[in-house]
């Protein structure tokens, strides 16, 4: 197998080894952000606007205007009353659970990612479906009054959108902080949205938190955390986040004022999600508006590796299950690339 893991580049629309092009349908960078020429250029005027970094923290008595100015935007762009920016996905996510921790049982769902996790593995197993009925049913009977649930919003890996809507009867004297990591679908399902299109099962006893890598789809390397007025106020007043260095300024202004950039890379995207899937017919498994597409045939890296084409392939979920394949879609990718892969896959 050739050796992709000490590249020299970035990772785009294509990547070269050994004096050979191969298209690349893999890695996170679904809107093609990371190497969009124009938005490199944002990111370059941030760098010469307010430095490459800045490693002071957040309650210094000497601040650079764009930290509160993006976490403004955040929230008014993705729908909430308040969010916080830290430095990376991970800080953020941890903040997170460890903070709410002190407040209610926690309980995880399947194949929550890693970052959530407290100590060690939850290890729940199961389907994300039944997982959701028992856990209402649990927490109806339980004698216990407040609860932490703790999930992705999607499995990326499938791929499958989790529907929350069950939540919506929890019983009203139960107080319950929903957490949901929506790092691969934060403005990539949805147009300058979450990956919760519906809101519904929302009531007074459920506070939604989101948190996400925004180094994404949304090519800023950052953690954000996105919810109410009263939540984010008590989170500043955290060591996590007055203590740490913020993420980098350039980077947050790109985000800020890039957002015409994204729009155009969000439109490609869609697009070309709907393109592949009718070329796909259905022989792969997918989600809708969602850019990734996975086949369980062990044999189909290799095709594609022979077509000149490098997707993601590893067993999953355990180590000693069969190859999952999955096929990225990005923005960047043409129609012709489009159909090269289906080609080399068998389905067109």
């Amino acid at each position: 197998m050739r050796n992709f893991t000490k590249l020299d580049q970035p990772t785009g629309r294509s990547i070269y080894l050994d004096e050979k092009e191969y298209l690349f349908f893999g890695g996170t960078s679904y809107l093609g952000l990371a190497t969009d020429k124009a938005y490199a250029e944002l990111f370059i005027e941030g760098v010469q606007r307010y430095g490459i970094n800045n490693g002071t923290s957040r309650n210094n008595n000497v601040q650079q205007a764009i930290f509160d100015q993006a976490e403004e935007y955040a929230a008014q762009r993705f729908g909430f009353d308040a969010g916080l920016l830290l430095s990376s996905g991970y800080l953020a996510t941890q903040f997170v659970v460890k903070t709410l921790s002190k407040e209610g049982e926690m309980l995880y769902a399947p194949a929550t990612h890693p970052s959530l996790w407290l100590d060690m593995n939850p290890d729940i197993g199961g389907d994300f479906k039944s997982w959701s009925a028992r856990t209402v049913d649990y927490i109806n009977q339980s004698k216990t009054n407040s609860f932490v649930i703790v999930s992705n919003s999607l499995d990326n890996m499938k791929p499958e959108q989790y529907d929350f809507s069950i939540f919506d009867t929890i019983a009203a004297n139960k107080q319950v902080t929903l957490v949901l990591d929506d790092s691969h679908g934060i403005g990539v399902l949805y147009d300058n949205g979450i990956s919760l299109a519906d809101r519904g099962f929302l009531r007074d006893n459920i506070e939604l938190i989101v948190v996400a890598s925004l180094a994404k789809g949304l090519a800023t390397d950052a953690g954000l955390i996105l919810a109410s007025q009263k939540r984010i106020a008590q989170l500043k007043k955290s060591n996590f986040y007055t203590g740490a260095s913020p993420s980098s300024p350039a980077s947050l202004y790109a985000f800020v004022n890039g957002e015409h950039l994204y729009r155009r890379q969000f439109e490609k995207l869609q697009a070309n999600i709907q393109y592949f899937g009718s070329l796909a017919h259905g022989h792969l498994n997918a989600t809708a508006n969602f850019p990734v597409f996975s086949s369980a045939d062990s044999g189909l890296y290799a095709r594609l590796m022979e077509a000149g084409i490098v997707v993601s392939s590893f067993p999953y979920p355990l180590a000693t299950d069969p190859l999952l394949n999955r096929i990225v879609v990005n923005a960047h990718h043409t129609l012709e690339d489009l159909k090269r892969i289906s080609h080399a896959i068998g389905v067109s």
